[in-house]
C-alpha cells in the first residue's frame, strides 16, 4: 500500500488491569493496541481523547508525520453490546521527500463501531469489535475508500497485579487487508498507576511483514479520570515507523 494516511481507529488500546475507578466502570479503551473486552451498562457514556497522538511513516524515500487529536465515544446500549462513535476534529499532516514538501490540515474520518463482550467472572475474558471508517474527512486527511475492522481480544488476569492480553486485528480497505498480531502484559505499579509493553506482527496485502514494540502508562486520577501515554516504534519490516500519544478519558456512568 505504501505511504497512508493514519486511520482514525476505534481500537487503540491495551487491556487495563483492574484499577480503582467507580464500581460499574469497565474500564478505557485506550491506550495501546486492542481494547478493553468488556462494555458499558445501558445509557452509560465514555469519552476517550488524544491530546494529540503523533505518527510518523517511511516509504520509498518519504517521510510522512501526523497530529491527531483522536476522539472516541462509547456508549452502552444494553446487554452485551456497546456502540462507539470515533473521529479526530484537527488533523495536521506534514509529507517530506524528494521534491516534496507538504502540509494537509482538516478533520479526520468518521468511524461508527460495535463492540461485543459477554458479561463474564473469573480470570478471563473477551471481547469482539467491528467498525467501518468512512471517507468523509478533509481532503488530503481522509482515506481514499472505506475502511473495514475486526478485532477481537483477549485477557487473562494472572495475579492482582499483572494481567497478559492477546489481540488479532483485519482492517480491509479496497480489496486489501492488514492484519495485526499482538501481545501485552499489564503490571500494576500502584493501586492508580499501571504500565504495559506490547509487541506486534503487522501482514499488510502486497508487503512485506513487519514487526512493532510499545511501551506506556494509565493514571487513574480520581474515579472517573484516566490520564495516559504511550510511544510505540518499528523494529523490522514493514510497519510504522513511530508512535507515540497522551490522551485522556472521562467515564460517566451512574
Amino acid at each position: 500500500m505504501g505511504m497512508h494516511v493514519l486511520r482514525t481507529s476505534v481500537a487503540l488500546a491495551a487491556p487495563m488491569l483492574a484499577l480503582p475507578a467507580h464500581a460499574d466502570n469497565p474500564g478505557y479503551d485506550r491506550p495501546g493496541l486492542g481494547f478493553q473486552p468488556a462494555v458499558l451498562d445501558a445509557g452509560d457514556i465514555t469519552i476517550e481523547q488524544g491530546l494529540p497522538t503523533w505518527t510518523q511513516d517511511r516509504d520509498a524515500g518519504m517521510t510522512q508525520s501526523q497530529y491527531t487529536t483522536d476522539t472516541l465515544l462509547r456508549i452502552g446500549i444494553g446487554g452485551p453490546f456497546e456502540a462507539q462513535l470515533g473521529t479526530s476534529f484537527f488533523n495536521a499532516m506534514h509529507q517530506t521527500g524528494p521534491g516534496e514538501n507538504t502540509w494537509a490540515h482538516g478533520r479526520g474520518d468518521t468511524v461508527l463501531g460495535l463492540k461485543w463482550a459477554p458479561r463474564q467472572q473469573g480470570t478471563f475474558t473477551w471481547g469482539l469489535l467491528g467498525s467501518v471508517e468512512f471517507t468523509d474527512g478533509a481532503r488530503g486527511i481522509r482515506n481514499d475508500r472505506k475502511q473495514y475492522l475486526f478485532g477481537a481480544d483477549l485477557n487473562w488476569q494472572f495475579t492482582p497485579s499483572d494481567a497478559v492480553g492477546g489481540y488479532v486485528e483485519n482492517v480491509r480497505s479496497g480489496g486489501q487487508d492488514e492484519t495485526t498480531l499482538a501481545v501485552s502484559e499489564n503490571h500494576a505499579l500502584s493501586r492508580s498507576l499501571t504500565g504495559y509493553v506490547e509487541a506486534a506482527l503487522v501482514h499488510d496485502s502486497g508487503e512485506r511483514s513487519g514487526t512493532e514494540a510499545g511501551a506506556g502508562l494509565a493514571w487513574m486520577v480520581g474515579q472517573r479520570v484516566q490520564l495516559d501515554g504511550g510511544v510505540r516504534r518499528r523494529l523490522s519490516g514493514h510497519a510504522q515507523a513511530w508512535m507515540a500519544s497522551l490522551g485522556i478519558s472521562v467515564y460517566f456512568g451512574h
